[in-house]
C-alpha cells in the first residue's frame, strides 16, 4: 500500500503530474487575480499567465508558479500596460459610439453600428492573441502586433474557438443571476487560468515552430517560451513567413 500512495505521490507519475498542474493553475489563477485588482494592471497580469502555461505546455519540470508568473509579469509589465490601455480605451469608445448611435433610425444608422461592432471585434480578435504572442515573443509593440494578426487570422477557425472560450464562460456568468456566487468562485480559484490554457494548447503548436527545442534529459533546449538564460521572450526571426 505504501508503495502505492508513494507511487502515486511521484512527480512523475500520472497521478503526480495532474496535481502539479492543477497547483499550478491554481496559484497563478489567484496570483493574476491580485494583481488584476486595480483592472489597469490586467493587461501584463494576462500576459504573465500566459507565460505560466505555455511553459507548462511546453514540459517545464522546474516551474515554480509564483517565481515564473512574476518572471512574465515583469517581462511584460510596460508592453502589456499600454496594450491593454489602448483596448480598453477602444472598448470606451465603441460603447460611446453605441450608445449615439442608439437613438438614431434607419438603414445609415444600422450600418454604422454594425461598422462599429465589427471594428471592435476585429480588435478584441487581435487582443486575445496579442496577450499569448506578447508573452511567448521579445519585440516591439507594432511588430507583436504585427505576429498577433498573423497567428489569429492564420487560422479562422481556431480564432472562433478561441473567442468562445472568452465569451461563453463570461456570458454564462453574467446571465445566470442565481448561480454567480458559484462562478465567482470558479473565477477566483481557476476559472482565467482554464481559459488561457485552453487558448494556449490552440497556439502552441504554431508557436513551437519559433520557439527554441523543448529540454531534453541531457539539458538541451529550452522548456519555456525562451531558452534559460535569455530574455523573458524571444524574437521571431523567420519574418518571411509572416510577411509571405
Amino acid at each position: 500500500m505504501g508503495g502505492l500512495f508513494g507511487g502515486m505521490m511521484n512527480p512523475d507519475s500520472v497521478f503526480g503530474q495532474i496535481m502539479t498542474r492543477i497547483w499550478i493553475l491554481f496559484w497563478a489563477n489567484i496570483l493574476f487575480v491580485v494583481v488584476s485588482i486595480p483592472v489597469v494592471t490586467m493587461g501584463p497580469a494576462l500576459a504573465a499567465l500566459y507565460y505560466v502555461m505555455l511553459k507548462v505546455l511546453r514540459g517545464d519540470k522546474s516551474l515554480s508558479p509564483f517565481k515564473t508568473f512574476f518572471e512574465g509579469l515583469r517581462a511584460n509589465f510596460k508592453q502589456g500596460l499600454i496594450c491593454w490601455l489602448a483596448f480598453l480605451g477602444i472598448a470606451a469608445l465603441t460603447y460611446a459610439d453605441l450608445h449615439f448611435l442608439k437613438g438614431l433610425e434607419g438603414s445609415i444608422a444600422t450600418v454604422m453600428k454594425c461598422g462599429v461592432l465589427a471594428v471592435f471585434f476585429a480588435c478584441f480578435a487581435i487582443m486575445i492573441c496579442l496577450m499569448p504572442v506578447m508573452a511567448a515573443f521579445a519585440d516591439t509593440i507594432p511588430h507583436l502586433l504585427k505576429h498577433a494578426i498573423f497567428f489569429a487570422f492564420k487560422n479562422p477557425i481556431r480564432l472562433i474557438a478561441m473567442a468562445a472560450v472568452y465569451i461563453v464562460p463570461l456570458a454564462i456568468t453574467y446571465l445566470d443571476t442565481q448561480t454567480q456566487p458559484l462562478y465567482a468562485f470558479c473565477w477566483c480559484f481557476f476559472g482565467f487560468s482554464a481559459v488561457v490554457m485552453t487558448c494556449s494548447s490552440m497556439l502552441i503548436r504554431d508557436f513551437n515552430q519559433f520557439l527554441p527545442a523543448v529540454e531534453t534529459d541531457e539539458g538541451e533546449g529550452g522548456a519555456g517560451p525562451n531558452k534559460e538564460g535569455q530574455s523573458a521572450r524571444k524574437t521571431l526571426k523567420e519574418m518571411k513567413k509572416l510577411e509571405g
